[in-house]
């Protein structure tokens, strides 16, 4: 049963609420120093950080940002090093490496005086407790909240709660198994999702090849990945189906001196897949000039295709709808398409885009560069369809809204219940590393026994190194 320790005092960082009396804290300059070791060959083991897991070997990870051509001259980070993703700290993009590998120049990297003074998986979970990220963020600089920057100086001024290392042993041990529990229940949630997301993908194939109607004439549509389709359909292709393909723009960082440029640029990482949308938790601002919006300013109706980027796992093509209520451009590896209302609705647009997507449609039209997939538009346009009229596309889009429905409403409680457990995983781990609860008497029971492939599910499936900026990745199409 958790129980309290005998005696606690105020610490000195002000988010913390009391903890052990006998737990040292000092400033993390006294345990903490910043170096910048760089790779003289690139060949390291990539390492991500995320605000879920800390610092991770990158082939872990779900990660649709491109590798760059050559990582000579990246940090090295060693283990028990911290890594601090400067940009992103506000929102935990950090953690105490476990490994021997490469991360961003622009990142943080700060190594042990003595390698003793923590357990590396202690000072992980630490790190990211809301009372640590409140720190980062009221000891951050920046013009707004997006784009808030802990420099060296300011994290080595924060003060690290240090338990002797017998019950940092003890704390991670525990913490561990509780996790290893929470992950095997996030497991079974997207195992869950994922029969459900199979369900509706094979609900949109069959209606987007055959229509509504079981009874309705077929005739060979002379289109591989069709197949046979109603015989009143008419041909087409991508293109006829596309007014406008605009690229995007990523423009240059924000300062107070291009205040007027301000402007949310959507990314990759703002896609929100399931629901094909985008997601606002964590939208960039970046200086957009009047000249290089021309064209691009998106509208509701647009659709954004991702044009740039992707993987093994995710390959590049994934769209979604602009559904934002605020001025707008997307970044270089996405491109704008203003649907042809003459001949296709947007959402009919969106649904195809999306299937041909999901069923790997798009896989003949990728081009394998230097690091990263493109698209090729121009080719994957001429990719034939078959349209029904514009009475019918809006039939099926009411019909499958429908018949998807509880599908939707089996996801979102999946879902809703993933963030519950997430959520609960964070007030355990807050209240065991400030002392809140004495782990110390606690012994493991045979189900604990736990290894790292129990702990995946803990990444999120959108779970990516955020910091990675779009910089190239052009294909010539726009």
């Amino acid at each position: 049963m958790a129980t309290a320790y005998d005696s606690y005092r105020q610490p000195r960082m002000r988010w913390l609420p009391p903890v052990p009396a006998h737990w040292v804290e000092q400033r993390a300059k006294t345990f903490f120093r910043e170096v910048d070791e760089r790779s003289r060959t690139g060949q390291e083991e990539l390492l991500s950080v995320s605000h879920l897991t800390g610092v991770t070997p990158r082939s872990q990870k779900k990660v649709t940002m491109f590798k760059a051509a050559s990582y000579v001259g990246a940090k090295l980070a060693r283990p028990g090093d911290i890594v601090i993703n400067t940009l992103w700290a506000w929102m935990a993009a950090l953690g105490a490496s476990r490994h021997l590998g490469i991360v961003s120049p622009a990142y943080g990297v700060y190594r042990p005086h003595d390698a003793n003074s923590f357990n590396p998986a202690y000072l992980d979970y630490l790190l990211r407790t809301r009372a640590y990220v409140s720190e980062y963020i009221g000891r951050s600089t920046g013009i707004r909240s997006s784009r808030l920057r802990l420099y060296p100086a300011q994290f080595l001024d924060i003060p690290l709660l240090q338990p002797p290392h017998a019950e940092q042993d003890k704390i991670v041990e525990y913490l561990r198994a509780k996790d290893a529990l929470i992950a095997r229940f996030i497991k079974a949630k997207r195992d869950l999702i994922g029969l459900l997301v199979e369900q509706r993908l094979e609900l949109v194939d069959r209606i987007v090849r055959r229509g509504l109607s079981a009874s309705t004439n077929l005739c060979p549509s002379g289109i591989d990945w069709i197949g046979d389709a109603p015989a009143h359909w008419q041909p087409a292709r991508l293109s006829d189906c596309i007014q406008v393909c605009r690229a995007g723009v990523w423009g240059v960082d924000p300062t107070d001196k291009n205040g007027a440029d301000h402007l949310v640029c959507v990314r990759v990482a703002d896609f929100d897949t399931d629901r094909l949308k985008i997601a606002t938790s964590k939208l960039t601002v970046r200086a957009i000039t009047k000249s290089e919006r021309a064209g691009r300013m998106l509208s509701h109706g647009d659709l954004l295709l991702e044009k740039s980027g992707g993987g093994e796992k995710t390959p590049v093509g994934r769209v979604v709808a602009f559904d934002l209520n605020q001025h707008a451009v997307c970044s270089n590896f996405l491109s704008r398409l203003v649907p042809n209302r003459a001949r296709v609705r947007s959402n009919y647009l969106l649904l195809l885009l999306s299937h041909l997507h999901a069923r790997r449609v798009v896989a003949p039209f990728i081009k394998q560069t230097t690091g990263i997939q493109n698209l090729d538009s121009k080719a994957y346009f001429k990719l034939g369809v078959v349209l029904p009229s514009l009475e019918e596309q809006d039939e099926i889009l009411t019909a499958l809204s429908t018949a998807c429905e509880p599908i939707e409403k089996a996801i979102a409680q999946a879902e809703s219940e993933i963030r519950l457990l997430r959520e609960y995983r964070e007030s355990q781990i807050a209240d065991v590393i400030t002392g809140q609860i004495d782990v110390r008497s606690w012994q493991p029971s045979p189900e604990d026994q736990i290894t790292e492939e129990d702990l995946t599910a803990l990444g999120d499936d959108d779970d990516n190194d955020t910091t990675e900026e779009e910089t190239d990745g052009d294909d010539g199409h726009d």
